[in-house]
């Protein structure tokens, strides 16, 4: 059984100019009461002497010993993050002071060291956020781009649970008319069927749940990062420019064919945007096992990524085979290498309208390439007007959701009204399990177990 009060250090790893280390729960403001000697005015920040408690058991710090000089500030339950009576203690981050403050803590009956993601959890019980929110605030965290931290902040700020609130509720105004048609049947006073009274309504939210899912897995690319895969034929220069795009020796360059032989990624920030570049094996036919096999993974990744840069030999007077020729569509930049060593080839140029000549080895036309390729990371995957969804929970729930509503719709008034009943509860029911509004305690060890320590 969880300890009823938890504290973890909320900052990070010492040592650190400031350390803060937060508590919370029943046991939160009696605790900063002894230690400090009286209770600080409510979201003030105070300072204090923080010293030792006497708990009756033996310890290495003395009783009454001072622990640090220190900024304390007092949220009492409900208006604290976690709902509950939290404080926290702004401590000088020496790791032997933070030591001494968590010896203090753990040592009192019924308080214990917090798990990842405990004081998030506990704010989702206390309902002060949806798990739409707290997910937000996992990504918050985590973010490592501009666009990550955005698209994290709109759904902390709680636009994501709203929009899917939104529809639940409409679902459920339908549903409550559905059951009063078939538990009142008889009553002169309702209007006749009401099933098909609510019809348009269902019609309308079907409408922009499926608006909501066409969205190129936006959202979700944002989190987790935009595939970009390099291919082409060996010694076309996409190791080069895979190097290049990583500032560092990433992959090994060789005047040898077949030197990549595997897929070799590195994340980028590209303009503010989460990026996932691979590097591939060259395109052609072997009778290597171990190449043969970094061409099935090149190819592979091909189908999978987002985006793909073609990188061809700008002098190769033969053009592409017709392997590399196929992977050419709306989702690929062509780029003709090697634009240092002299002309371009006809059978080059003829490749692609939109290819373009670059040098990986001067430089020459690398960072136009990156600004294009930015631009249409951007294009595809920038934030709406609209919230996106952004994890795979949430798409699994809404096509659920979606599979009822299709159901009820398309069947018209050919199943009994009990049966139509059900499908819409069905329905308000997995948009419920995204923000947390049904019983989801089968789910809330997976959102929260990749929180850090003190979230």
């Amino acid at each position: 059984m969880r300890p009823p009060t938890i504290f973890a250090l909320s900052s990070g790893a010492p040592p650190a100019g400031v350390a803060v280390v937060r508590l919370s729960g029943p046991d939160a403001g009696p605790l900063l009461e002894k230690m400090i000697g009286k209770m600080p005015v409510p979201r003030m920040a105070t300072r204090a002497h923080l010293k030792n408690i006497d708990n009756g058991n033996p310890s290495a710090h003395i009783s009454g010993e001072r622990i640090d000089d220190a900024l304390v500030l007092w949220f009492p339950a409900p208006n604290s993050f976690t709902g509950e009576d939290v404080v926290e203690f702004h401590l000088h981050g020496g790791r032997a002071v933070i030591a001494a403050l968590g010896d203090v803590l753990s040592a009192q009956a019924n308080v214990g060291m917090a798990e990842p993601g405990e004081f998030t959890r506990r704010a989702f019980e206390n309902g002060k956020l949806d798990l739409t929110q707290a997910e937000g605030i996992g990504d918050l965290v985590h973010a490592e781009t501009e666009a990550q931290r955005r698209q994290a902040l709109r759904q902390t700020d709680g636009a994501l649970g709203e929009l899917y609130e939104n529809w639940r509720m409409g679902l459920l105004r339908s549903l409550a008319y559905m059951e009063a048609d078939i538990d009142f049947s008889d009553d002169e006073d309702l209007p006749d069927n009401l099933v098909e009274q609510v019809r348009p309504e269902l019609v309308r939210i079907q409408g922009e749940i499926e608006a909501h899912l066409a969205d190129n897995h936006r959202g979700e690319r944002l989190r987790d990062g935009i595939y970009v895969a390099i291919l082409g034929p060996p010694n076309a220069g996409k190791s080069s420019l895979f190097n290049e795009l990583a500032k560092r020796d990433a992959a090994i360059v060789s005047p040898q064919a077949g030197t990549t032989r595997d897929v070799i990624e590195v994340h980028l920030d590209l303009g503010g945007y989460p990026v996932v570049v691979a590097d591939t094996a060259g395109l052609r036919r072997t009778a290597d096992q171990i190449e043969d096999e970094g061409v099935k993974r090149a190819l592979q990744r091909a189908e999978q990524a987002d985006l793909k840069i073609i990188v061809l030999d700008g002098a190769d007077a033969q053009g592409p085979d017709a392997a590399t020729t196929r992977l050419i569509d709306e989702d690929c930049f062509v780029v003709l290498n090697k634009s240092d060593t002299g002309e371009i080839s006809a059978a080059m140029k003829a490749v692609s309208d939109t290819a373009r000549s670059i040098s990986v080895k001067t430089g020459e036309g690398v960072k136009p390439l990156l600004d294009d390729l930015g631009a249409e990371v951007a294009r595809r995957f920038g934030l709406q007007a609209a919230p996106g969804l952004t994890r795979v929970r949430h798409r699994e729930a809404l096509q659920a959701c979606l599979l009822s509503l299709n159901r009820f719709i398309e069947n018209k008034s050919e199943i009994p009204p009990e049966l139509a009943a059900e499908d819409i509860r069905l329905a308000a029911r997995a948009l419920g399990v995204i923000t947390g509004r049904v019983d989801v305690e089968s789910l809330l060890d997976v959102v929260f177990r990749d929180f850090c320590i003190g979230k």
